[in-house]
């Protein structure tokens, strides 16, 4: 299980600090790739965190192909998460501050695959968003991917 807390006086103290990326993946139609995460029931942008051997941009390409099946490449960057407010929680005690990178990518190929980390995978309508249960980071990072910034989101 996840639990993810924001400005939380509740919140357990961050154990660990984790390098992570996502991707808002487009298709033909302008739709976001999204997945329903398997560990809370909510729905996120396609990413997790770094290996060690990568770079931030081959950490995005293996996490969006891990866990929908798709071969992306990178086309910009939407900006950077290092909120220190956000902190998730693991059932199997890991307490992370986690900073994250948000891409914009598109399909070069792959085929549809949902990994054990999604109950499901699929592209959202812009409009369908906001009705979807994820957490305030991930419509953070949606909201600052359709403002269409001129500049990255540094924060």
């Amino acid at each position: 299980m996840r639990w993810e807390y924001y400005d939380d006086p509740g919140a357990p103290t961050p154990n660990s600090l984790v390098v992570a990326t996502s991707a808002v993946v487009l298709d033909s139609q302008g739709r976001v790739l999204m997945q329903r995460r398997a560990d809370s029931g909510n729905w996120a942008l396609p990413g997790g965190a770094m290996e060690l051997d990568e770079s931030l941009v081959a950490s995005v390409v293996r996490e969006v192909k891990e866990e929908s099946g798709y071969e992306i490449e990178v086309t910009g960057l939407v900006g950077t998460y290092t909120d220190p407010l956000h902190i998730i929680a693991y059932s199997d005690g890991e307490v992370r501050r986690q900073f994250n990178v948000c891409y914009t990518a598109r399909v070069t190929g792959g085929k549809l695959a949902i990994s054990d980390e999604s109950i499901e995978i699929r592209f959202v309508d812009q409009a369908e968003l906001d009705r979807l249960p994820m957490h305030q980071t991930q419509r953070l990072r949606l909201r600052h991917f359709f403002e269409k910034r001129r500049e990255p989101y540094l924060g």
